[in-house]
């Protein structure tokens, strides 16, 4: 069975509602504060629920964080391959949600930064599974180990999907390692501000068909843009798959949920790699998981299939 491997930073979520960001050295009073396991968690979840096989080749930490992190993903069925990182516990993300959904994010470093070749070949990616990378992963410490497994994983298992995720961090990092990291990227998924960094365009229509031309001829590239929903690039065609507007109390994870959503999609659906119809359904029901997912809040209360395919039944259009 394909695999959804993800490689990427599990966090936990520390979120407080807050009626408006403070003003610098200035204070303000949340209606609200929940912990919960995030990060690469929220795809790795998404993934599961909608039917993949799904295992973290991160590194989680030992202590509190660690343990939320690694309960988490027992429960969701996802497999942990790493060994935990001793004497270290992992980091966290503190997540400021305003009235209109808009994130603002500080993040600590811990023990999911300590990846090695070895921890990351822990997961054995074969060929067909689909290795997930962040963006955020690129910088230091995680590059160093990272990158260079990348590179002989796409020389020493062909046809391995890395799925790029590249994150708003993608724009600044070097442009050696944007290179290095594009030269391997398959599949290119991002919301329009990260395709507009990259290729100079955020409009559906014309940034998926932009991007591609940054990676292999063979490469995907997949373009969010929140509920319009999102835009395929697939072997030189393009299609606009439109989205499902919903009023939303919690778009944090929307992103992630639609990426576990389109990976899982595409693990299970037979057919040509490189179809664009496949590709297409498949941004349709990541489209819907990501609907479902911003009128819930918490990372963790992603939808499964069922949930996913009732949506759909009731937007046939």
């Amino acid at each position: 069975m394909r695999r959804v491997i993800h490689t990427a930073q599990a966090l936990v979520d520390a979120i407080v509602e807050v009626p408006s960001l403070p003003e610098r050295g200035g204070n303000v009073m949340a209606s609200s504060y929940s912990r919960y396991a995030g990060g690469a968690v929220t795809i790795l979840l998404t993934a599961a629920r909608c039917g993949a096989a799904a295992v973290h080749a991160g590194s989680i930490g030992t202590g509190p964080n660690g343990d939320l992190i690694r309960a988490a993903l027992a429960e969701g069925g996802v497999e942990v391959s790493s060994p935990p990182v001793p004497g270290l516990d992992t980091g966290v993300c503190v997540v400021m949600v305003e009235p209109s959904a808009e994130r603002t994010f500080v993040t600590t470093l811990g023990a999911e930064r300590h990846v090695t070749p070895e921890s990351l070949g822990s997961a054995t990616p074969a060929p067909g599974d689909l290795v997930c990378v962040s963006g955020y992963s690129l910088i230091e410490p995680t590059v160093s180990g990272l990158l260079p497994w990348l590179e002989d994983l796409h020389r020493q298992v062909p046809g391995v999907e890395v799925v790029l995720d590249p994150g708003a961090v993608f724009a600044d990092l070097p442009e050696d390692i944007r290179e290095r990291v594009l030269a391997v990227t398959t599949v290119w998924t991002g919301n329009a501000a990260e395709a507009e960094a990259l290729c100079g365009s955020d409009e559906l229509d014309r940034a998926p068909t932009l991007l591609a031309q940054r990676l292999d001829e063979s490469a995907v590239a997949v373009v969010r843009d929140g509920d319009r929903g999102c835009a395929v690039a697939v072997a030189g065609n393009s299609r606009v798959v439109p989205g499902f507007p919903q009023i939303p109390v919690d778009t944090n994870g929307a992103g992630d949920t639609h990426t576990g959503a389109l990976c899982a999609r595409v693990t299970g659906t037979p057919g040509p790699g490189r179809d664009l119809e496949r590709w297409a359904a498949a941004a349709r029901y990541a489209n819907a998981a990501a609907a479902i997912k911003v009128t819930r809040r918490g990372s963790t209360s992603v939808p499964y299939a069922a949930e996913v395919e009732a949506f759909l039944a009731a937007h046939p259009h």
